[in-house]
């Protein structure tokens, strides 16, 4: 999941008439949607002149991390499996869902990496909950990125998980330039898209599987396709190893979709330990059991170097 190619890929599949096939609509699920865990609190925040988008906030006095959701899929589905031990590690959760993902803020404007920094930011000034620990997934990355370098006052440290400095590889410019088409399939078919998708991965009728369709219909496929496009023009290569806040690295060592060697150029030039997870780009969900011990290793250590810079100012 988390913007995977091969997630893309299955959409593009599942949605195209097959010659042969009869186009006979299938029944809806019939399963009501659940998500499969306890989630933390969730609201609509309203940031003034900038509009509402959705959070959960754990609250509490333990220390913030802010949880940023890699691209196409929402905050729930991208970090549910990690609610609940970073609640159990004392921290207090706060995560939000981006421009145009799941009921993440609407706006006239184009898509861009730099709002949604901007939006993160905002977010924490309004819970007055600053400064956090952001941490980025895929998508995510590059947001963190740029929050600590224009909104350095929010943010304590980073943790960067299964993301780069860049996409920029001859194999993955040939799929950012498909995002044009992935955008008319989400905004003709939103829930057949998604439905059909899932069933093409083997994803079973059940109330777990219908709340992942339903979370996943809710974002707009105008602002997907252009976070997709904007993912292949980001470039932090020139200005990120300036960064000042303590950092670490989480390595999926199995990711096709961001190569294990761009995120350990990413740690390199970050002069971040790597805490290495063995999965693919879908480990966060699909195997928890090899992603969070990796994360909570990373936030510790990010905290604790945040700690003594502070005690040392």
């Amino acid at each position: 999941m988390v913007g995977s190619l091969a997630y893309s890929r299955a959409i593009m599949r599942a949605v195209s008439p097959r010659p042969g096939r009869s186009r006979a609509r299938r029944a809806a699920p019939s399963r009501a949607p659940e998500p499969p865990e306890e989630l933390p609190p969730g609201r609509v925040v309203h940031l003034r002149g900038l509009g509402e988008l959705f959070v959960r906030d754990s609250g509490g006095s333990g220390v913030p991390v802010l949880l940023l959701h890699g691209w196409m899929f929402p905050a729930d589905l991208n970090w549910f499996r990690c609610y609940k031990p970073l609640l159990d590690a004392g921290y207090r959760v706060v995560a939000l869902d981006h421009r145009g993902h799941g009921r993440g803020l609407r706006s006239y404007e184009d898509f861009s990496l730099e709002r949604c920094a901007g939006d993160a930011a905002a977010l924490v000034e309004h819970l007055d909950c600053g400064p956090v620990l952001a941490v980025g997934y895929s998508m995510g990355g590059p947001i963190a990125q740029l929050m600590a370098r224009h909104h350095p006052e929010q943010v304590r440290g980073l943790v960067l998980c299964a993301t780069s400095r860049e996409w920029r590889s001859p194999r993955l410019r040939l799929f950012w330039n498909a995002m044009a088409a992935l955008r008319l399939v989400l905004n003709l078919f939103p829930y057949s898209a998604w439905r059909r998708a899932l069933r093409a991965a083997g994803f079973p009728d059940s109330a777990t599987t219908s709340w992942v369709t339903a979370e996943l219909t809710r974002g707009s496929g105008r602002d997907i396709a252009e976070a997709g496009r904007e993912l292949g023009r980001f470039d932090s290569r020139r200005w990120v190893g300036s960064l000042s806040v303590p950092a670490a690295v989480v390595l999926t060592r199995r990711d096709t979709a961001v190569p294990p060697a761009k995120q350990a150029a990413l740690a390199a030039d970050l002069g971040a330990p790597i805490f290495e997870s063995d999965g693919d780009h879908a480990v966060v969900t699909a195997r928890p059991e090899a992603f969070v011990p990796a994360l909570l290793s990373a936030v510790a250590s990010v905290l604790s170097r945040a700690e003594r810079s502070a005690a040392a100012a």
